[in-house]
Formats: C-alpha cells, sequence, structure tokens
C-alpha cells in the first residue's frame, strides 16, 4: 500500500462551482486521496425516500480523472431534520433531557426508526459508488460515541445486559453492586429505576460500560453492511477521536478503541493539537501509539489532522512537514486533512482548511504540496513501517470510568475533566520528552511478555485476573512500574476489603491504609499514598515531617523480575529522574538525545531500520545519528553516532546503511 495523502472534501459546501478547478489544485499538489459523504446525509437524501447522489458521483468522475483515490464515508453521524420532524424519538434523551436538532451526533444510535433509513441510505450508497475502481475504502460514521444516550430504550437494554449479566438475580447484582447503600436495593427487575439518577458508582460505570458496548456493536452493524458491497482490494476504517480539551489528549471515555476496532481492516483516527509555539508533537505520537495499538502494531491511517486549524492553529513554515512527518514515524500510512477548503458558513467556518476562503493558492497549499512531492520520492521505503518497542504502557476504559466518579481532588470533579488521562499523559509525555517509544496496551492482551516494563497508571478498577497476569508477568522476568490508585476497587467498582494495593501487595513488598493531598511537598502533587514498605527497598520518601516514616516509592525483586510502586504524582523534574531510573534498572537504556529533539524508528516491510529526526523548536538543534545511514531526503551520509544537523521546525529521515 503506497503511502496516502490528501483531504476531506466537501463538494455540497461550497458557494461556487469550482469543483474542476478544486482537482486540478489537487493533482498539481500531489494529492492522491480525498474523503468524501460522510456529512452529507440531508443532500444525498433529501426528503425520506428520494434519493440522489449526483454530488458524489460528479465528485468520483472528476477524482477518477485526475488519477485521485477516494474514501467514502457513511453519513450516519448527521441525521437530516426531515427524520427529526417525522421521528421525534430518533433525538436521544440524555441526562439534560431530549436534544434539540441541529447539531451533529444527537441521536439514539439504537432506535429503529433511525437504524432504518441509516440501513437504507448505506445501502443506496453503497449502490451508487459500487462500480467505481478509485473508491479505496469506507469510513464507516463518523467520531462515533453513544452520545450520552439513556432514554427508555436504552435503559430496557440494559437491564436486559444486567438480567444477563447476574443470571437474573437481582440479589447478585445487589451485592456486585453494593446497592444496599441508601435502600438502593432492587428485589425486582420491574422496578429497576432510571439510572441517570443514581447515585452509586458502580451502577453508573455499569451503564458507561454498557454504553460503549452499543458503539461497539453499532460500527460492527454498519460494518456488516458496507462489507457486503466491499470490494477485497478496499479497506474499511472508522475515524476514532479522543478525549477532547481543545485538541485530542488522551484515551476516549465513551468508546472502547480496542474492542471498536475490531469489526475495521484498518485502524484510523484524528488527530488534532495545538501548533506555533506550543507544538511539541506529543499529541500526535500519543493518539498515533494508540492507534497503532489497536491492530497489533499494524499500521492505522490519520483521517483528520489540521492543516491550519482553529484560531491559534496556523503553522509556522515548516511545522506540517514536521508534523506529517512524524504521523509516518508513529506508523500511520497516511495523513489527511480536515479539510480542503475554508467552510463559508455555520458552525466551523473558522476552522480553516488547506485553502483559505478566498480558494486560491497560498502558503499551506505550496508546502503541502511539497510534501506531497517528497512522499512519491521516498513513499515506497517508508511503507509498512513496524515498531518493536521494550516498553508498553497498559490502559483501561474501566479505570478512566472508575475515576471519573471518584477522582482524586474537588478540583477535578469541578473541572469534569478525566484525571486518568492526566496520569497517563504525564507518565507518556515524560517517556516522549526522554525519547523512550512505546506501545499502548489494552488489558485483553495475551502475552506482556515481548516488552522489557510495562507500565500501569492508576488502574483504579480491573479484574483479578489481570492482576495475576500482571504477577506472572514480573514472576517470568518482566519489569512493572505501577503508580498510585491502582488496584483499589475490582472491576464493578466495588472496593476490595483486603490490604491495598489488591493483590499488588503480595508481590510489590509494600502496603498502605492511609492517603493524604499531597500538601507542602516539593516534588509531588495531587494524590499522596502513605506506603508502608513491607521488604520492598524505598526509593523516595515524603519531606512533610509528618510522614516521615512513609515511602513515596518502594522497588521489589519478585521471581526473575522486578517491581516499582509509584505512590504519588510526581512534578516534572523529578518525574523525569525517577523514570529514568526505573529504565536503567528495567535494563532498557536511555537515548543521548532529549526534546526538543525527537527520534522514532522502526522497521520496514523490507526489514529496513528507518530513523526519523525531529526538531520540535524555532532553534537548530543536533542529533547523534542512531545508526550508519543516508538521508532518505538528500542522500547525505552520517556514520553511526555522529552529528546530524536539524534546523527550525526541521525533519531528516535516514535509512540504515550507506547509500555508496
Amino acid at each position: 500500500m503506497k503511502l496516502l495523502y490528501g483531504t476531506a472534501y466537501y463538494e455540497e459546501y461550497m458557494p461556487v462551482e469550482h469543483l474542476e478547478k478544486d482537482m486540478q489544485m489537487m493533482e498539481k499538489a500531489g494529492l492522491n486521496m480525498i474523503r468524501i459523504a460522510e456529512s452529507t446525509w440531508s443532500t444525498e437524501e433529501p426528503e425520506g425516500g428520494r434519493f440522489d447522489f449526483s454530488h458524489v458521483t460528479r465528485v468520483l468522475d472528476a477524482a477518477a480523472r485526475h488519477g485521485i483515490g477516494v474514501v467514502i464515508g457513511t453519513p450516519t453521524y448527521a441525521i437530516p431534520a426531515w427524520m427529526a420532524a417525522k421521528y421525534p424519538d430518533v433525538l436521544a434523551v440524555t441526562s439534560k433531557g431530549r436534544g434539540l436538532y441541529g447539531a451533529r451526533q444527537i441521536m439514539d444510535i439504537t432506535d429503529p426508526d433511525y437504524l432504518f433509513h441509516a440501513e437504507r441510505v448505506i445501502r443506496k450508497l453503497m449502490e451508487a459508488v459500487s462500480g467505481y475502481r478509485n473508491v479505496i475504502g469506507f469510513q464507516i460514521d463518523n467520531e462515533t460515541k453513544y452520545y450520552d444516550t439513556a432514554g427508555p430504550r436504552v435503559q430496557e437494554k440494559f437491564v436486559a445486559y444486567l438480567k444477563e449479566k447476574f443470571h437474573g438475580s437481582c440479589e447478585e447484582m445487589n451485592k456486585a453492586y453494593g446497592l444496599a447503600y441508601w435502600s438502593n436495593s432492587i428485589a425486582e427487575w420491574k422496578d429497576f429505576p432510571d439510572v441517570r439518577g443514581t447515585v452509586n458508582a458502580s451502577l453508573a460505570a455499569e451503564f458507561d460500560r454498557f454504553r460503549r458496548g452499543l458503539v461497539e456493536h453499532f460500527l460492527s452493524w454498519q460494518a456488516d453492511i458496507v462489507n457486503e458491497y466491499r470490494r477485497p482490494d478496499q479497506f474499511l476504517t472508522q475515524n476514532f477521536d479522543y478525549e477532547w480539551r481543545g485538541y485530542s489528549f488522551g484515551l476516549q471515555p465513551a468508546v472502547d478503541h480496542r474492542k471498536a476496532a475490531r469489526c475495521l481492516t484498518l485502524a484510523g483516527c484524528d488527530i488534532y493539537h495545538p501548533s506555533e509555539e506550543q507544538l511539541t508533537g506529543a499529541e500526535i505520537s500519543f493518539c498515533g501509539d494508540a492507534a497503532r495499538s489497536l491492530k497489533d502494531g499494524k499500521n492505522y491511517l490519520v483521517l483528520e489532522t489540521e492543516a491550519q486549524g482553529n484560531f491559534g492553529w496556523t503553522p509556522y513554515p515548516g511545522q506540517l512537514r514536521l508534523q506529517a512527518y512524524s504521523h509516518l514515524a508513529s506508523g500511520a500510512c497516511g495523513v489527511e486533512y480536515w479539510h480542503w477548503h475554508s467552510i463559508h458558513n455555520s458552525a466551523e467556518t473558522y476552522w480553516k482548511g488547506i485553502l483559505s476562503h478566498d480558494l486560491e493558492e497560498n502558503r499551506i497549499y505550496r508546502e503541502i504540496g511539497g510534501i506531497a512531492k517528497e512522499w512519491a520520492k521516498i513513499g515506497d521505503s517508508l511503507t509498512g513501517l513496524r515498531k518493536q518497542n521494550s516498553i508498553a504502557i497498559l490502559v483501561s476504559n474501566d479505570a478512566l470510568t472508575g475515576l471519573r466518579y471518584f477522582p482524586s481532588s474537588m478540583e477535578s470533579r469541578a473541572a469534569g475533566t478525566c484525571e486518568y488521562n492526566d496520569i497517563l499523559r504525564k507518565l507518556y509525555d515524560t517517556l516522549y520528552r526522554l525519547n523512550e517509544e512505546c506501545d499502548l496496551l489494552w488489558p485483553d492482551a495475551e502475552d506482556f511478555s515481548a516488552y522489557k516494563l510495562v507500565i500501569v497508571p492508576a488502574l483504579y478498577a480491573c479484574s483479578d485476573a489481570l492482576l495475576l497476569k500482571l504477577q506472572e508477568y514480573v514472576k517470568q522476568g518482566g519489569s512493572l512500574l505501577v503508580t498510585y490508585r491502582s488496584a483499589f476497587a475490582d472491576e464493578n467498582l466495588k472496593v476490595h476489603s483486603d490490604r491495598q494495593p489488591h493483590i499488588l501487595h503480595t508481590f510489590m513488598g509494600l502496603s498502605y491504609q492511609e492517603f493524604v493531598p499531597a500538601t507542602g511537598e516539593s516534588a509531588a502533587e495531587g494524590f499522596t499514598e502513605l506506603l508502608i514498605p513491607e521488604g520492598g527497598k524505598v526509593l523516595l520518601g515524603y519531606d512533610n515531617p509528618a510522614w516521615k516514616g512513609y515511602a513515596a516509592a518502594v522497588e521489589n525483586v519478585y521471581g526473575e523480575g522486578r517491581t516499582f510502586y509509584l505512590g504519588c504524582m510526581l512534578r516534572e523534574e523529578p518525574l523525569t529522574s525517577f523514570l529514568s531510573e526505573v529504565l536503567q534498572r528495567a535494563g532498557i537504556g536511555l537515548p543521548p538525545d532529549r526534546f526538543p529533539v525527537i527520534v522514532k524508528c522502526g522497521r520496514t516491510s523490507d526489514g529496513r531500520r528507518i530513523c526519523f529526526y525531529f526538531n520540535y523548536s524555532g532553534q537548530t538543534q543536533h542529533a547523534k545519528c542512531r545508526m550508519a545511514s543516508y538521508d532518505l531526503l538528500t542522500g547525505e551520509e552520517y556514520a553511526k553516532d555522529s552529528e546530524l544537523r536539524l534546523e527550525p521546525w526541521g525533519v531528516a529521515v535516514t535509512a540504515d546503511g550507506l547509500r555508496s
């Protein structure tokens, strides 16, 4: 598969006739793909049962004339007005009541009327495009989530789900969730209350897990429909997005990406991030590593990322190129910008595309053309890039959900942020700045043994089976780093009644009974567990005189392996020092370069080692060459450990061996 490089394209949004001109400009720039159709259900079906795919086929015909491949998106994430008017129950009932029509993603994805019309428009669209050889793949829906749907139908399905889970026994459910508290016990299923009012976090978290399952089912349902029409050479993808904090940040709370990706042939994602002086590459790296890990290390497709983007995101000269290669370095097989032209009206008017509102060539267009030209030259050398990392971070949607209901501070609760993602990103970003690459692992991973070090951030809620799997990993020679707020509750968010941390205390050489805010500490911040060493070696203690007898971090030897437990979050500098020590004790060497120089390596499908060198700063930097190699872009040769110059916001891509 060649490297894909393109843009989302909405001919329907154009204020003037511009299709042929757009295709000419794309071909001139060297773009080889576009994504269409996913946002325009009302254009494709202006009235119920009356279909018009002329905009779709016009673009397909024009793209074919200019040698451009097309990804077709199913248009199901933004319902037309006629549907909301005729079937008001399609609009999701949420914790805030029934939504009003206007925004996208406001429907109940379980509603039978919605599903009937969604299937019909998908099939009609597939029939309309089935004869086009330049359709290279399909995207099902768009950034799918459960949209807080919680109406009567969803709640009925939830009760049926609970009946099956607990074998029809209300008593089993009461015990698992602790519903005796505040008289919440349920004697008969007919008395099950509206779950939106529950104060029981276990029940609320189960409802969230159930609704994540609705997304998995919905995408699988769409995939089955599309697969009836899809050719073997066409891929099937979905553009998963991440927790949003004005940009892509951490795990998505409303979808279990790992499970939802099972129905896809190619993982896809949307990655947005700060730019200009705030550009660090960390979001590109984290979200890319997350996407790559969905299909066990296989390549993924960036279906949306910014060209100009929102206010404050206009890239400095050179940053677009830096960003594009950063995606490839994490394992992307292509990059697509959202979107081609800046929209002239409605909600995303100032979310600028490749072209500005004048629709003319500009600096962004020319820079993208330069990237496309380079990729046409060296793209064959970069396809099929695979990573072989020594470090993995274990991530968990159940733990994320648990910490949403039981955050470490009132500030986190008031802000409504995913505290789990804060902990995850602090650890990940520290590794990133140390130039330590890593994979993401999900709890369903069968084997951890491929990694020298597994890092487990805030695994608040999990099964005993997962903890025992971690114990066996250490026993067999692995190194394990676990942070505070781990193994506190079972998978139902019920707190364990034995010594904390549950099971971990049996092989990590510590326990604790108390936790406090980290007030007055110079190195720690936030939640603090007062660790009691029980055979383990104290690595860090607390400055506060009241807690002098307790440990902040403990190391232990167990079986053939080694464990590290961190009882608090450290500030940036001490966290960097601590992780550096853990890496060395785990037998992982520290690379010579540090941020703003970022180095990422992998092997192509033909076994060649490729290294990417990035300068995430506006000043010239130098990197140490990882191997005897030559620059794929300039042909310049480098000896191992020689100095490689990186211009401001610059990139170098080297292949092993010498060109001569």
